[in-house]
Parts: C-alpha cells; sequence; structure tokens
C-alpha cells in the first residue's frame, strides 16, 4: 500500500508541455529534487526535467544507507533536515519507530526503505508546486550569446530564465560550451597527494593471465605506469540493490541472460589463495528486514564494474541503457558465482543463496534498482576549482554555500594483472580527521557551482561541480549534494527574479 501510494503521487504530479519557467532544473538526482524545491519555495515557476522514469536518483533507487552518518551532521540542515526528519514521520504514521533521532546530530546511522524515501520525494515536490516531466533526456540547448535560452529533449522543448544542472553526468552542462574535465589528475598539476595513481590495496597473490598469457576477464590493464600520473578513468558504478532474507518478500535473482563460469576464473583463484577472504558485497541492514547492497571499497572483488564506466559520460541514452544493463548482469553473473561455484568458500555461499530481491520495492523495474550509482562524472572547470588543499588545509572561503565533511574516498578505477600478482588501483581509503567518524568540514564556495560568465551566464551546476578528483570523492555524496542544490535553487530563484546573471547575483543576498 505504501508503495503504491508513492508511485500514486507520482502520477498525480503536475504536467506541463512546452512551458516557459522561471527556473529550469535538468536531472532528478537529489541535489536536482532538492533544487526544484528549494527555487519554488522561494517564488519561482520551476519546471524538473528527467531523462529516465526515475524520480530521486539513488536516494530512492536503493542506496538506502546515510552516508552522514561520516559527516558532520550538524552542518546538514535544511532540506537534507527536513526530508530525513519526514521519512521518520512517515514511519511513525504506519507504527513504526526508526532506531534514531534526527533532531539528535551524532553520528549514528540513518536507515529507510526505497520506497519511503520515493514517497516522502514526490510529496514534497508536489506541495512545492514542482512541475515534474520524467523521459526527457537532453537532445540539445539554444543560446543566445552566453545564455541560454531553451533546452530541447526527445519529448518537447522547454524555456527559462536560469537553468540548473543536476545531473550526476553534468550533461546541460556539456551541450551548453561550459568547459569540463573528466578522469584523475596528476599528482603536479594541483599539487596533491591523493592525486595520480593510487595502490593502498594489498597485491594479490594469484596469477592474472590465462594459459595464453592473456589477461583475465576483469582484468583492466597490464601497465601499472608512473604513480605520479593522472587517468582518464573514473570510479566503479554499481548498483545499490535492496535485498532481504525474509521469506514473505523475498524475489529469487533472475538469472543472468549468460553465464559463464570460466570469466571468474580470477575470483575463483583469489578464493583459493584466500579462502577466508570477507564476503564481497557490503550489506547495511535497513529497516523492514531488508538490506542496502554497495560494491565494498576496500574489498578485491565486489558489486563495481572495474573499468566498465569510463564510457559512461560519452554515451548517448541508448549506449547508457546498454552499459546498465552490462553492469545488471555482470551482478546477476556474480551472484550466480558466488552462490554456486565450488571455489566460493561455503559461509559465503550460504549467505549469499539466502539473499533476494525485496517484493514490495521497485516492482516496475522487476525489483531491480533503476538507478546504475554513478558516483564521479564530468566535472565543471567553473570560477573556483576544489582542489585537496581546499579539503584538507584551507577550508574557509568567503562565498560558502554548503559545508562538507564526507571522507575523501575512492572506489577501484583499474584492475592490473602484474608478473607478480593482481593489484587494484585508484582507491582511495577514507581519509578522517584523527580519531573522528567524519572527514574534515570544509567550505564549498558558490564559485564551484558556477561557470564562467563568458561560457554561460544563466547556468548552475550544483552536482557535476568544479572540482579535482580528489576534492570530488569527498563532495560526491548525497547529503553534501542536497545541501548544494538547496543553495542552487536558491540561487537561482534570485538570480530569474532579479534578472542578473548567475555569476553576478549579489552574494549578501543569497547568504542571507
Amino acid at each position: 500500500m505504501r508503495l503504491l501510494l508513492a508511485l500514486g503521487l507520482l502520477l498525480s504530479l503536475p504536467v506541463a508541455r512546452a512551458a516557459e519557467a522561471d527556473v529550469i532544473v535538468y536531472g532528478a538526482t537529489p541535489g536536482g529534487f532538492c533544487a526544484a524545491i528549494a527555487a519554488a519555495r522561494e517564488g519561482s515557476k520551476v519546471i524538473l526535467l528527467e531523462p529516465s522514469a526515475h524520480v530521486g536518483g539513488v536516494n530512492t533507487g536503493g542506496l538506502s544507507f546515510s552516508d552522514s552518518n561520516q559527516t558532520v551532521r550538524s552542518t546538514l540542515r535544511g532540506l537534507f533536515e527536513e526530508w530525513h526528519t519526514r521519512i521518520a514521520a512517515d514511519y511513525a504514521e504506519h507504527g513504526v519507530k526508526l532506531p534514531y533521532d534526527v533532531a539528535t546530530k551524532n553520528n549514528a546511522i540513518w536507515t529507510y526503505e526505497p520506497h519511503a524515501a520515493a514517497r516522502v520525494t514526490i510529496a514534497m515536490l508536489k506541495e512545492a508546486g514542482v512541475t515534474v516531466l520524467t523521459k526527457q533526456p537532453l537532445e540539445g540547448v539554444e543560446k543566445e550569446g552566453a545564455r541560454i535560452v531553451s533546452l530541447r529533449t526527445s519529448a518537447d522543448v522547454h524555456t527559462a530564465k536560469v537553468f540548473i544542472d543536476a545531473t550526476y553526468e553534468g550533461d546541460l552542462m556539456a551541450k551548453s560550451g561550459v568547459v569540463w574535465h573528466l578522469g584523475r589528475e596528476s599528482r603536479d598539476e594541483f599539487g596533491e597527494s591523493y592525486a595520480g595513481r593510487q595502490y593502498p590495496k594489498q597485491k594479490m597473490a594469484i596469477n592474472g593471465f590465462d594459459a595464453n598469457g592473456l589477461p583475465l576477464p576483469f582484468i583492466t590493464t597490464v601497465s601499472q605506469g608512473g604513480d605520479n600520473a593522472g587517468e582518464q578513468t573514473v570510479m566503479v558504478y554499481s548498483f545499490r540493490l535492496c535485498l532481504t532474507k525474509d521469506p514473505a518478500i523475498r524475489v529469487p535473482f533472475p538469472a543472468p541472460k549468460a553465464y559463464d563460469p570460466a570469466r571468474f576464473e580470477i575470483v575463483r583463484r583469489y578464493f583459493q589463495k584466500y579462502p577466508n577472504a570477507p564476503l564481497p558485497w557490503d550489506l547495511y541492514p535497513l529497516p523492514g528486514g531488508k538490506f542496502d547492497a554497495n560494491n565494498g571499497i576496500g574489498k578485491m572483488f565486489s558489486m563495481g564494474l572495474v573499468g566498465e564506466a569510463n564510457g559512461w559520460c560519452a554515451s548517448d541514452p541508448a549506449g547508457r541503457a546498454k552499459m546498465a544493463e552490462a553492469h545488471k548482469q555482470y551482478t546477476l553473473e556474480f551472484y550466480q558465482f558466488l552462490t554456486t561455484d565450488d571455489a566460493v568458500p561455503a559461509k559465503i555461499r550460504a549467505a549469499m543463496t539466502e539473499l533476494g530481491l525485496c517484493r514490495d520495492e521497485f516492482p516496475e523495474t522487476d525489483h531491480w534498482s533503476p538507478q546504475l550509482y554513478v558516483r564521479e562524472g564530468r566535472r565543471m572547470d567553473g570560477r573556483y576549482t576544489l582542489t585537496q588543499k581546499d579539503v584538507l588545509e584551507d577550508p574557509k572561503k568567503d562565498d560558502p554555500i554548503a559545508v562538507s565533511s564526507f571522507p575523501i574516498d575512492s572506489h577501484d578505477c583499474r584492475r592490473l594483472a602484474l608478473p607478480d600478482g593482481v593489484l587494484n588501483e585508484g582507491t582511495i581509503m577514507p581519509v578522517r580527521m584523527p580519531g573522528r567518524p567524519h572527514g574534515y568540514a570544509y567550505h564549498i564556495p558558490y564559485r564551484a557551482i558556477t561557470p564562467s560568465a563568458s561560457e554561460c551566464a544563466n547556468l548552475l551546476v550544483p552536482v557535476a561541480l568544479s572540482a579535482t578528483h580528489v576534492a570530488y570523492c569527498s563532495v560526491r555524496v548525497e547529503p553534501t549534494w542536497m545541501t548544494i542544490g538547496q543553495s542552487a535553487g536558491i540561487a537561482a530563484a534570485l538570480a530569474a527574479k532579479a534578472g542578473v546573471t548567475v555569476q553576478a547575483l549579489d552574494y549578501a543576498q543569497l547568504r542571507a
């Protein structure tokens, strides 16, 4: 019933076609829906466009274990706090008391089920009067000088005074002629010790080559390269699945379209060498007897398909759908391997066999998450670029719009087969303040979400913002994006009302 209510609310959201808005937000990610709600509450007419059929990004797509437990929660107020408060109230209305108090700003773990998060998100958008249009993949942008006049999707043309790109990928930014970059910088480019190639994980004492001397599947390279060099690679993507052991709601994993046990030979060798290896998937307990399944940052092999996300941003919708399907099939094949192969330790086989999908989650996509976890996409070259120094040494800015404090961390980017073993590369294990559960607190400046005025004068970019890979590894979580998104929505509404460029907006007015 609760899931049906959420779907019903989605269907009842106000709709419009080719209507002019004060503010258009492209991308219904957490940063996007917060930007849309914030702009609407400032009195702007707001349209939220989403290229897929899914609203809420990973917040409603399986990421149900709030990463705010690794932040300074007292800095996460506004819509982030309201969203969580309303989730707790939603549970209370259904007779469930969550094991945490949103008003208590400690580092307790906050969790929720995807359908509850979706219901709250949709209700907040509806109450704010935001027009939500899904299935709107971007096709082009019309500009007059440095200003976007309209954007064209596969469904219609949409015009506004100010635009916000809230996609994980930075799609609107790229179409608008804003300069951006992708991948990882060298250590010398910004003087970042965590840049370049990173090898914090132990080398696996296994052979990464087949009998013919060719690298096994899931090896991405045999060339280590210089440690200081940058890489045109991104950290792994994966699905955040909502799973359960409860027979009353458990749905068996579907069989993969194809399964070749030989494809997992490298994982077989890993388990043979390390029989006491941990469960490959991270499982976070949720309400309702469920789990949020995540790629394990410290695991050698997990839910992330290493090396297969690098072409995501450059792909069109059909290409991304194909890549998302490849990630899904990898996950299904890996599950079959983990539950059936004799090389897998018995305790892992037994634990994985107990798990299934949830009957009351994502019925429209056969209980599979509709949102691939895009951890990192394009990054804007904006008026200010956040670097490792801003995160760890120089936190204060004159134009802050949010405080970020998630640890710098990166999942695997490459997997190397070397003559003496197999090595995962690109991982940055969480960089926390000594003796604390969170990262270093620092300001996100308004300049980091604004492009050069000569490139685009009416666009804000709160998600694919201006940062190096290292700094982005701290920014890149939903609590931070929700806060930045809210500030972007307010800024967009103020700029639209005043008729000024986003770069010329009076910061004192925004701060107030």
